[in-house]
């Protein structure tokens, strides 16, 4: 009965939703397919652990994904700043972030750690981004402090900027890439070894070394555009 109900309510977002994507309410989804409103809230349950719909308190419940908040946000501060200032409000919020999960990231999680970072290993200068930001991402999530994770997200949605990951590249390309791989593997070990302080400095430590490349080759991509 649920599976034949989330077929119907796909069938209906698909053909008859309005244009903010929010469905009819759970009394008038069980009027219109004469079921329970029991039934069509399983049958939603279901939806949203699919990611097909998701729930706003006092507002309803909405086709697809919520937009992220800090998208426009991002945007507009793309616009306002540069990656050197970036890179100094990463060293005020990755730090904590690596400290908290000394103490709270699981074992499982820290083995997860340990395989992003052996991707490093075999990653050339343009995969190096993606396993870089997925093991930064990571450590963020098991922090598990929201504002923080937001902080960091709006500070990782700026950085994807494709102008900012070419400078990002080209000052990687410039230094041995077995160093970012180093610094890594420390901060993990910090990280499995519960120890804080020294998981904060390892992250600062790392944080330090790519702020220093990254400002060589922005001044001087900054000194050929104003030849």
């Amino acid at each position: 009965m649920t599976e034949t109900l989330k077929s119907r309510l796909m069938a209906l977002i698909e053909s008859e939703l309005p244009p903010d994507g929010r469905l009819p309410t759970e009394r008038a989804l069980a009027d219109r397919f004469g079921t329970s409103r029991r039934l069509v809230r399983q049958a939603l349950d279901q939806l949203e652990v699919e990611g097909l719909v998701w729930r706003k308190q006092g507002s309803g419940t909405y086709a697809g994904q919520p937009s992220d908040p800090t998208g426009d946000l991002a945007a507009r501060i793309a616009g306002e700043t540069d990656p050197l200032q970036v890179m100094e409000a990463r060293l005020c919020i990755e730090p904590e972030l690596a400290a908290l999960c000394a103490i709270r990231m699981t074992d499982e999680e820290i083995s997860r750690l340990r395989t992003l970072a052996s991707r490093q290993v075999v990653a050339d200068a343009q995969t190096i981004e993606l396993w870089d930001g997925a093991i930064h991402r990571l450590i963020a999530q098991c922090a598990r402090n929201r504002p923080l994770l937001t902080a960091f997200a709006l500070l990782d949605r700026i950085r994807s900027n494709p102008d900012w990951v070419a400078v990002r590249a080209r000052a990687r390309s410039r230094a041995s890439l077995s160093v970012p791989q180093s610094e890594h593997e420390v901060l993990i070990e910090a990280i499995a070894a519960r120890s804080p302080s020294a998981a904060r400095q390892a992250m600062h430590d790392h944080l330090s070394a790519r702020f220093a490349a990254l400002k060589v080759e922005f001044n001087a991509g900054m000194r050929e555009a104003g030849e």
